[in-house]
């Protein structure tokens, strides 16, 4: 029997490995292809149940010298540092130096005016508070760096008015995410950069993450990732090069929305640690991925840093993307089924991907279906322009198109060009967008991360 067991066992194991295989060169050769068409340019680490499937560098970190990526190469995450700054919270709460419910005027005073904003508030995106980046754009000196207190400082002084009452709606904000750095330092007695180093990244061993901020606090770092975008002359430079007044540089000083920096294997570490007692119990892991319900009758599909997803298909999911100066970055953990998708990209560019879809597809042996991207004349797109609002949304939504690119506009956002597909589709894949058009209605149905909302031109 014990012949007959272990020769089974051979098989099983065989069998596990071959498959994987397979999977690791489809992924392979899904970001091989991305790469060429300079679509991907970045570190990729996917696992089933921890075990690596495919970890691999695609590109360069150093354009100028032509340093080449590799698998310790060290990135900014932008908005993936937001799940850190939620466990920061959370560590403190067990600590019991504060409390989610506590209001935001505990820790930060000058901001009592704005009445029963919670730290849980904070958490889910359920605040009201407008964006610092868009009052900062009109309104701060761009010849000094902002800081979290300068912040506050601004807020207390402009008084920005709340885009509706705590709890009312959901609305992603940095705002909020900065305010949570701010609070762990004033809960703590100690910096945000070094708390974070006590409290996770040196238990959890991950000795190449870290808070980083290389214009307002520059130092060496081997083996850095540069990040990219696109002049005005379609060649690849570092946002630097617009000057000290463009945002990604005077923001710089700004610590908790972003400004974590780690590599694809650190990551994987955190994601492992998650399903253990080394940070959490039970109890505190419950809460990570636990929705809420606002007043407008809505369940917020975030909490502490994490979007919140459950899928038919894939059983629930938690993701986080980022995107700054020059990064694009991902992380999607399948916590029924255990499975991991980490994207660390230092190109932001109009052809920039994250092929979320197509690697879910691989994990789960099915079908690949590839959608297939289609060329419009700029005639093509004027059916679609205007201005698109819901009643229940707080945003509007701009559609412009500059040549044959049609651009989405939310109030107080950036411009994001979208990518055309058959059927009136258009998608920016860095942040899960989807836009199907409905020219005759004029209307359009925004699909993100679960979400579905129809929009009407106006």
């Amino acid at each position: 029997m014990k012949i007959i067991f272990l020769t089974l066992l051979g098989v099983i194991t065989t069998t596990l490995a071959f498959g994987q295989d397979h999977k690791a060169q489809q992924l392979d050769s899904l970001f091989s292809a991305l790469h060429q068409k300079n679509s991907f340019n970045g570190n990729v680490l996917i696992a089933e149940g921890g075990h690596v499937i495919l970890e691999k560098s695609y590109g360069y970190a150093d354009e100028n010298t032509k340093r080449e990526l590799n698998l310790n190469s060290i990135f900014e995450l932008a908005s993936v540092s937001k799940q850190f700054t939620a466990m920061g919270i959370l560590l403190l709460e067990k600590q019991h130096k504060l409390k989610s419910d506590d209001k935001l005027a505990k820790y930060i005073p000058e901001l009592d005016f704005y009445g029963d904003i919670t730290i849980a508030n904070l958490l889910n995106h359920t605040s009201g508070l407008p964006d610092y980046i868009e009052l900062f754009e009109e309104k701060w000196d761009k010849s000094k760096f902002a800081t979290n207190q300068d912040i506050v400082e601004m807020f207390a002084k402009h008084k920005p008015e709340l885009l509706f009452k705590p709890n009312e709606k959901f609305e992603y904000s940095n705002t909020g995410y900065a305010l949570l750095g701010l609070i762990i330092e004033k809960a703590s007695n100690t910096s945000f950069e070094d708390f974070l180093k006590t409290n996770i990244f040196d238990p959890l061993q991950m000795h190449n993450t870290f808070v980083h901020r290389s214009r307002f606090k520059p130092k060496k770092i081997d083996n850095y990732a540069f990040g990219y975008v696109l002049d005005e002359s379609g060649n690849k430079v570092l946002t630097d090069s617009f000057g000290k007044s463009y945002l990604s540089y005077y923001l710089d000083g700004i610590v908790g929305d972003g400004m974590v920096n780690s590599t694809v294997r650190d990551l994987l570490i955190w994601d492992r640690a998650l399903y253990t007692n080394q940070l959490i119990d039970d109890n505190d892991r419950a809460k990570l991925y636990q929705t809420s319900t606002t007043a407008d009758g809505k369940t917020t599909a975030y909490n502490y840093g994490w979007s919140i997803a459950q899928s038919n298909k894939y059983g629930n999911i938690a993701s986080h993307s980022g995107g700054w100066a020059g990064y694009i970055t991902f992380i999607e953990r399948h916590l029924t089924n255990d499975k991991t998708i980490i994207f660390l990209q230092n190109n932001s560019l109009p052809s920039t991907k994250l092929p979320t879809k197509v690697v879910r597809q691989i994990l789960y042996n099915e079908k690949i279906v590839i959608e297939k991207q289609v060329n419009l004349n700029s005639e093509d797109l004027d059916k679609y322009l205007g201005v698109y609002a819901n009643d229940e949304f707080p945003m509007s939504i701009a559609i412009t198109k500059i040549d044959n690119v049609l651009y989405a506009q939310a109030t107080g956002q950036m411009a994001i060009p979208l990518d055309a597909y058959e059927n009136n589709t258009f998608k920016f894949d860095q942040a899960g967008i989807t836009m199907v058009f409905n020219p005759e209605n004029n209307s359009f149905e925004l699909s993100q991360g679960g979400m579905k909302i129809t929009f009407i031109k106006k």
